[in-house]
């Protein structure tokens, strides 16, 4: 019976690593007052950095062509996402709107914000520019892509005994009036089976939903 019982906690005691190592998200202590009128949101394209091999670099086009890739990959982020908020918005739980990434991706263009320089500008900016309340960004890196023709299956990171990490998206969003922090999510993604850009950006938010801030199931 002893030894069952100290099984037991042994088992706890490794869920709690598990999920200590897991589990990051920050939630600006004065999200309240900073978004009380948040009305609109705008997701920019992610920064991705694909750390491949030499052999796969070179089937890829060479730096350049994975520059190409890395951009799509933002781009299919993005739209992953917003595809995501907009169920939730369907599902009646979400208090704000989700600008469509084709308008952001314009008005960007038109105010000569790139990929290469997008860094340079402050959250201020990005939704004075985009005409927006708040800013969705983040990175996305990993050893092999999230989609198209070279995808690689991945799922959440379940525990220090599990597959080699392969990557890391972090989601951070931004008060577009004083640029303040208002929420970030960073978490792990291991090798899995079949999943693409969509169903591994939905599984992420779906762990988050009830500490997600604009969503109506969130808890403080």
């Amino acid at each position: 019976m002893k030894s069952l019982l100290l099984a037991a906690l042994a088992v706890l005691l490794t869920l709690g690593g598990v999920s200590a190592q897991t589990r990051e998200i920050y939630t600006n202590p004065k999200f309240s007052a900073l978004a009380q009128n948040h009305k609109t949101l705008a997701i920019l394209p992610f920064a991705v950095t694909l750390q491949l091999r030499p052999n796969e670099v070179t089937k890829n086009g060479g730096p350049e062509g994975v520059a190409k890739m890395e951009q799509r990959e933002g781009l299919d982020v993005q739209n992953a996402l917003h595809s995501y908020f907009l169920k939730r918005k369907e599902d009646k739980d979400m208090t704000v709107d989700v600008q469509d990434p084709a308008r952001t991706n314009a008005l960007l263009t038109k105010n000569g914000v790139t990929a290469a320089n997008a860094a340079t500008f402050t959250p201020e900016q990005l939704a004075k520019f985009l005409g927006v309340d708040g800013i969705i960004s983040g990175t996305f890196s990993s050893s092999q892509p999230m989609s198209g023709g070279a995808a690689i299956a991945m799922t959440m990171l379940v525990g220090a005994s599990g597959p080699t990490n392969t990557g890391k998206l972090m989601i951070n969003i931004n008060d577009g009036a004083t640029g303040e922090l208002l929420w970030k999510y960073d978490k792990s993604l291991s090798r899995g089976l079949g999943s693409d850009t969509n169903s591994i950006v939905t599984t992420i938010m779906r762990k988050a939903s009830r500490q997600f801030p604009y969503s109506k199931e969130f808890k403080s």
